[in-house]
């Protein structure tokens, strides 16, 4: 499966995490509407906007254990959030690890390094993680380099972490929010 899942650039939309809010905190963008999508294999609930811009329409639905993004327009849908079951007994960091090189080409696995997501700020209690490169490539000022960990890891052009939440211990969330915005939670 490794490098199966698209990457996500240069979309806007937004999602809302929710793990225990009953409803969004705020109205919704111009032409969209609330909608909650409660999945029950992967324990997932969220509030998504489901927007109708007339040549557009943008929509969320679930497959497998991702979250998935579709425009009416055209493409294939684009996973907007992932689920991944952690395995009992097994620290997050082994199980973040597992999972990353069940889903990255080993050539790319072996370059790459977990490390602590910084980026953003979380939740008390939450554990927010990406894959970096053991050696950082040499960048230029007016390039976007492609990621070096593949889909699962760092990235220079969207927001990308691997998230252990203290209530929900048995998952982990891999969310990707295109663009430099962190994803916005009702429950923060």
């Amino acid at each position: 499966m490794a490098g199966k899942l698209p990457h996500t650039h240069g979309m806007s939309f937004t999602v809302f995490l929710l793990l225990l809010a009953l409803a969004p905190s705020r109205a919704p963008l111009k032409d969209c509407k609330w909608e909650q999508i409660s999945d029950k294999a992967t324990g997932l609930h969220v509030w998504v906007q489901r927007c109708d811009y007339g040549f557009r329409k943008i929509d969320f639905f679930m497959k497998g254990n991702s979250l998935l993004m579709r425009y009416s327009d055209g493409g294939q849908p684009e996973p907007v959030i992932d689920v991944f079951d952690l395995h009992p007994g097994e620290s997050a960091e082994a199980d973040l690890k597992r999972i990353f090189a069940e889903q990255t080409k080993k050539s790319i696995a072996s370059k790459c390094k977990l490390v602590r997501y910084r980026e953003a700020s979380s939740r008390p209690g939450v554990k927010r993680y990406t894959f970096a490169p053991k050696v950082p490539a040499k960048q230029t000022p007016d390039e976007v380099p492609d990621p070096q960990c593949g889909p699962y890891g760092e990235t220079y052009d969207s927001i990308e972490y691997f998230e252990v939440l203290p209530r929900r211990a048995q998952s982990a969330l891999h969310p990707r929010w295109p663009g430099r915005a962190p994803l916005r939670r009702a429950d923060a």
